[in-house]
């Protein structure tokens, strides 16, 4: 049996970077390079149906291999795309051995290092091995993590045939990074009950619970005069934009929110004086604290339109997905199955919100009930990312156990 961290590094080491504002689906071609290798191993693993579909999903089936009646078929998802925040290109991942809790040596020639006192999450893992980056590109853990733990799980349970398990049905989507992940995904054709996706963060997570989510694009119209002949006829859109967000609250900011707290994110603001483009997204674990947060912004726009007397700032916002407990809460069973498959692992279940989005938020709307659990990751989405390999196998294990119980149940 191939290990799950072979099969990690093997993936990791395909750029699969995901681009915003794409026209093409997926977003990029690259993607579909590991989408191809996974086909492969699933057809070299024995899963004859594994096919890749013209928007890059990968599916296939692993047959059942008890005679209960009424097991339900479960599906296990992941994403193959990276954070278009940081490279994915040319990922060189570090094994650092036995961690013995002090400053983590990333780049010796840029400076880049990891403290644990910037960096707390390193103290829990002391004497355990963590892959790392070499500071230059994002690991990929998110979600390459998920997409090796399932294939190591599907693999040991080939080879357990002891074990007993109903249909597992297994998906790889594109695209999950920008948004777009399940935009083409045949929820009927893919035949579960229920899913879980494998894309959390921490040794122990499991999540039902995430962001309603919505998207704001500002665009201001400036008016440009030379700087010296200005006086009263200069309109910086720059300037307005800056005044714009100082009407949002402060401490709705991503830097200062946790837990159930949401935020207004600025995430892209540029142009010039003549005219300037903001870019937010808005979330909130509650929908009417959600829907009050896209409120402020409509109205605070209408202030500065009314403010110069006409509508200079153009606003569009768009809801992205939706709290995804609305839809797993009916069925209890789907989250206490998972949480008995962690503690028979030896784990602390930990259930915690998801702080942004998932495949499994939008599936459970589209009648696929979807929470997500952990891949054992840290700090996705840039250089400092990192992965405990203990944690990799422990996943492997809790997937491995949730298709024995649910067999058995």
């Amino acid at each position: 049996m191939q290990s799950v961290i072979d099969r990690f590094i093997r993936y990791v080491k395909i750029d699969t970077q995901s681009i915003h504002k794409s026209t093409t689906y997926p977003s990029t071609e690259k993607q579909l390079n590991l989408g191809r290798l996974l086909v492969d191993e699933l057809k070299e693993l024995g899963l004859e149906d594994a096919e890749m579909d013209r928007f890059g999903y990968v599916t296939a089936t692993q047959p059942a291999n008890t005679q209960r009646p009424g097991v339900p078929v479960i599906g296990f998802l992941a994403h193959m795309d990276t954070s278009p925040d940081l490279s994915g290109e040319n990922v060189t991942p570090q094994f650092i051995e036995n961690y013995d809790g002090g400053i983590i040596t990333l780049n010796a020639e840029k400076g880049i290092f990891m403290d644990p006192e910037e960096f707390p999450d390193l103290k829990k893992y002391i004497g355990k091995t963590l892959i790392t980056t070499d500071g230059t590109t994002l690991l990929g853990a998110d979600d390459k993590a998920g997409i090796a733990e399932i294939m190591a799980a599907v693999e040991y349970l080939l080879e357990h045939p002891e074990i007993p398990h109903g249909t597992i049905k297994i998906g790889f989507t594109p695209d999950e990074e920008v948004g777009a992940g399940v935009d083409h995904f045949d929820v009927a054709a893919f035949g579960a009950d229920f899913a879980y996706t494998v894309d959390g963060g921490e040794i122990g997570e499991i999540q039902y619970e995430n962001f309603n989510a919505a998207g704001a694009e500002l665009i201001i119209h400036g008016r440009n005069v030379h700087p010296g002949k200005s006086k009263l006829k200069m309109r910086n859109a720059l300037l307005i934009g800056m005044e714009l967000n100082e009407l949002l609250p402060i401490f709705e900011r991503p830097e200062h929110t946790e837990h159930y707290e949401g935020f207004y994110h600025l995430f892209q603001f540029g142009g010039s004086v003549e005219e300037a483009s903001m870019t937010y997204i808005i979330r909130d674990h509650d929908r009417t604290k959600f829907e009050e947060k896209k409120n402020l912004l409509t109205k605070a726009v209408e202030f500065i339109n009314a403010k110069c007397g006409e509508q200079i700032i153009d606003l569009k916002i768009e809801d992205q997905y939706y709290n995804m407990r609305e839809q797993i809460a009916p069925y209890p069973q789907i989250m206490d199955t998972a949480i008995r498959a962690i503690q028979a692992v030896g784990i602390t279940p930990k259930i915690d919100p998801v702080r942004g989005g998932t495949d499994g938020s939008r599936l459970s709307y589209m009648g696929l009930p979807t929470p997500n659990l952990f891949t054992g990751g840290h700090y996705g989405h840039g250089k400092y990312e990192f992965i405990p390999t203990f944690a990799m196998e422990k996943a492997v294990e809790v997937l491995v156990k949730i298709a024995e119980l649910i067999a058995q149940s």
